[in-house]
């Protein structure tokens, strides 16, 4: 069966209108032609989220086999929730750059020198592309040295952070999709190794 959109034909954007406009986010009301097999248009309206783009990691201390978890309210879920470093890219900030920079203000870590970090990445994926524009740059820090510096976090930001083991990190009730992705990808990775 045949859907009577053609989703080969581009798409055409009748009217967009920026409707609420936050710190994070903002939201656009907009209606957009599809082009049907038979010719004519379908009108379809939507609200869509803009948002900008993240980074999101797993941190690996290499040496002690540990990971970084983090714990913070989270009003999407309206609880305390667990979960890897994350961050808002700043605009012009390439990926590597603002995961590292999250890492440090968000942690504190920061690796010794800078060939004591081979960063893996996982892929790009969106987090809820029927509605938001969110695109996650998703990764592995794999450090070898690191040390501490001080943490710099927004005022209205509060975030616990602590290392912990492989198994512990598997128990711990994550849920976002995001870290679950991460995740997975390091277990893969670890299987691989073992065999």
């Amino acid at each position: 069966m045949h859907d009577i959109i053609d989703m080969d034909a581009p798409v055409t954007v009748l009217s967009r209108e920026t409707v609420y406009r936050g710190a994070i986010f903002s939201v656009e009301d907009m209606t957009i032609a599809l082009r049907r097999r038979d010719g004519g248009e379908t009108d379809i309206r939507r609200q869509v989220l803009r948002h900008a783009p993240c980074v999101v990691m797993l941190v690996h201390d290499e040496e002690r086999d540990r990971y970084v978890v983090e714990r913070e309210y989270r009003v999407g879920s309206d609880r305390f929730a667990y979960g890897i470093p994350a961050g808002l890219m700043d605009p012009g900030e390439d990926p590597e750059t603002a995961a590292l920079r999250e890492l440090a203000e968000e942690t504190g870590i920061v690796p010794a020198e800078p060939g004591d970090v081979t960063i893996e990445h996982v892929g790009d994926y969106y987090s809820s592309e029927g509605m938001a524009d969110e695109l996650a740059h998703i990764m592995v820090l794999h450090l070898k040295r690191f040390r501490l510096v001080e943490r710099h976090l927004d005022a209205d930001e509060h975030v616990d952070s602590a290392w912990v083991g492989w198994q512990e990190l598997l128990d711990l009730p994550v849920t976002a999709s995001n870290s679950i992705i991460a995740i997975q990808h390091e277990r893969i990775r670890r299987l691989l190794a073992e065999r």
